[in-house]
């Protein structure tokens, strides 16, 4: 099969198209053709050494997938042959790929835009709960038009909290489609949040542009942020989800998909063989919704 591989760390030129043999599933995992993979920032950091030897070289490279089941491993009995799902797995940018967690595809939404789900589900709704974000609250989301601030922004509407949403100018439109009540980056940017709301219960940092002490200073309580990006942190937590079972997040998120509550926009596509262009795309920190692989 054909596969995304690296062998040294460095600029988006390194990643190469590869045949390598088709992976197995283990015990509790499924293998899917892939049908579409999910680009994340995580995964140029990897590609570029940001996290250090994080991998042993020549290595595959992506997540998050959407496809068709095609082999089931030991134990797993909530799948059948044939199934479109979409979840988180290992080494995505390929033609078959193994999954370790999943939930079948919502029937309203393509293969392409189910492959931007995993990460985005499983980040913001982490985060929401270690906020334990409810009904009546007003949250801030810093980085809002991202996948996982789209995302974030969605569970909480559901959830029944006011949301204020942070994102560049020209994502403030497109903020207010998704429910939020949008403001801008920028010098200021408390001032524009307390005029928009009189008390601020709790805030996440997606974008890590610098601002976890001002989102602190608006909550009164470091314990009411949490950032993803800033491990700086000022005191409020930094939330990761390695090794974590995503698969409650994405079953929820699909609910929502097909009640229609939940929609992530999949803003730019890219074959196979264009990986590393979808890196530098990725990289640029300013893409609304999400870039997906398509195989």
């Amino acid at each position: 099969m054909k596969a995304v591989r690296f062998a040294r760390y460095g600029g988006p030129e390194v990643l190469e198209l590869a045949e390598v043999p088709v992976p197995r599933p283990g015990p509790g995992q499924i293998r899917v053709a892939v049908r579409a993979a999910g680009v994340n920032a995580l995964e140029w950091k990897i590609r570029q050494g940001l996290l250090g030897d994080a991998r042993t070289l020549p290595a595959g490279i992506g997540g998050d997938a959407a496809g068709v089941v095609e082999e089931i491993g030991e134990g797993v009995a909530d799948v059948e042959i044939g199934d479109a799902v979409f979840g988180s797995g290992h080494e995505t940018y390929a033609e078959h790929a193994v999954l370790t967690s999943w939930a079948k595809k919502p029937p309203n939404a393509t293969f392409t835009e189910a492959a931007g789900f995993a990460t985005p589900f499983e980040t913001a709704l982490r985060v929401l709960d270690e906020l334990a974000v409810h009904s009546g609250q007003t949250i801030v989301v810093n980085g809002a038009s991202g996948g996982v601030g789209s995302a974030a922004v969605q569970f909480a509407i559901a959830r029944g909290a006011t949301v204020i949403g942070v994102a560049g100018p020209s994502n403030q439109d497109y903020l207010t489609s998704l429910g939020a009540t949008p403001t801008t980056y920028g010098d200021g940017l408390a001032d524009r949040i307390r005029a928009l709301a009189p008390a601020v219960d709790a805030a996440l940092d997606i974008a890590g542009s610098g601002v976890v002490a001002e989102l602190v200073a608006m909550t009164g309580d470091p314990k009411r942020v949490v950032s993803i990006a800033d491990f700086s942190a000022h005191g409020a937590r930094v939330s990761t989800g390695f090794g974590l079972d995503k698969t409650h997040a994405l079953r929820e998120g699909a609910r929502l998909v097909a009640e229609r509550k939940l929609t992530l926009p999949v803003t730019r596509t890219f074959p196979l063989d264009r990986a590393g262009a979808a890196h530098v795309a990725s990289a640029t920190g300013h893409v609304r919704g999400r870039i997906v692989l398509e195989i």
